[in-house]
């Protein structure tokens, strides 16, 4: 694996969360047992938007070619990642589902990738 092959494969993955958040708004919570009134639902789509601009990133990432440049992509993938998984730990303190660990836990394995592929290694090849 490489920056490159990560930055897509990471950019496919918001990318259809982005969408689903959007297009079915009550699908992603319910995996974790959260139910979400229809009048509710903008924050869903708030957060479905914020997907697609990091799948954006994550795509866009993918060309640059300067290591400054890769290594901000990284940096701001790891800081959204790490803020996800700490606002995913307090919602778990303030009673979600403990469900909510495997998506922690996945969070937490992609800041590993990037920060092995985005800041330990050299360039995109």
């Amino acid at each position: 694996m490489n920056l490159r092959l990560l930055l897509t494969l990471h950019g496919v993955v918001t990318l259809a969360a982005g969408v689903v958040l959007i297009v079915a708004p009550g699908l992603v919570p319910s995996a974790v047992g959260i139910r979400i009134p229809a009048d509710a639902y903008l924050v869903c789509y708030l957060l479905g938007a914020a997907e697609l601009a990091v799948a954006f990133l994550s795509f866009a990432g993918r060309t640059l070619r300067h290591p400054e440049g890769t290594r901000l992509v990284a940096w701001t993938l790891i800081v959204f990642h790490g803020c996800t998984a700490a606002a995913e730990t307090y919602a778990f303190a303030r009673g979600v589902h403990a469900s909510i660990w495997a998506n922690v836990a996945l969070r937490l394995a992609v800041i590993a990738l990037f920060t092995h592929y985005g800041l330990r290694q050299k360039g995109l090849s």
